[in-house]
């Protein structure tokens, strides 16, 4: 885990966990002072001083703040998968983030409605931060050769065969 994910687990456990944790971080993972800390995330030196000492709770803003400023510093992203369709397939995920592997993913749809709207989606995810894509085949070939994150193709067997048999049955 990173820094920011022991920070988050730690305010979901207790104030004086979050408060023994995040004290551990600045000073050990992040080599900084209390001072500069303060300065660099703009929360006021005083109330970090409280959290940390445990004579105040931390609101939710703050805690944001927290995480940001340790996300900066750490540069660390979300991590996060782009999946490059048309927008009624995009329609269709449910979910934005999901736990895969004991790691949360999000999910970033980049709709396209042509081949070079899905090339310069691809381009666009991997710049901006994407660990990886998941594109249609007609795609994922010329992607490939431009990108540098892995790559998954969307193979649609149960939407195909649904197809063939809908216009099937309208050509009867």
């Amino acid at each position: 885990m990173n820094s920011v994910e022991i920070v988050i687990k730690a305010a979901f456990e207790s104030d004086e966990c979050f408060q023994e944790t995040l004290s551990r971080v600045i000073k050990n993972d992040l080599r900084m002072s209390a001072v500069e800390f303060s300065d660099v995330s703009g929360i006021p030196i005083s109330t970090l001083y409280k959290i940390l000492s445990g004579h105040r709770d931390p609101n939710m803003k703050t805690v944001r703040e927290i995480v940001k400023t340790i996300r900066r510093i750490e540069g660390v992203k979300d991590e996060f998968i782009a999946v490059i369709a048309a927008r009624p397939v995009l329609d269709n995920i449910i979910e934005k983030k999901m736990q895969i592997d004991g790691r949360l993913i999000t999910i970033r749809e980049y709709s396209a409605v042509s081949m070079e709207d899905a090339i310069v989606a691809a381009i666009k995810a991997e710049k901006d931060g994407a660990t990886g894509l998941v594109c249609a085949p007609i795609v994922s070939t010329t992607v490939e050769k431009v990108l540098n994150i892995p790559i998954a193709t969307i193979m649609p067997r149960d939407s195909l065969i649904t197809a063939i048999k809908l216009v099937a049955r309208k050509t009867e």
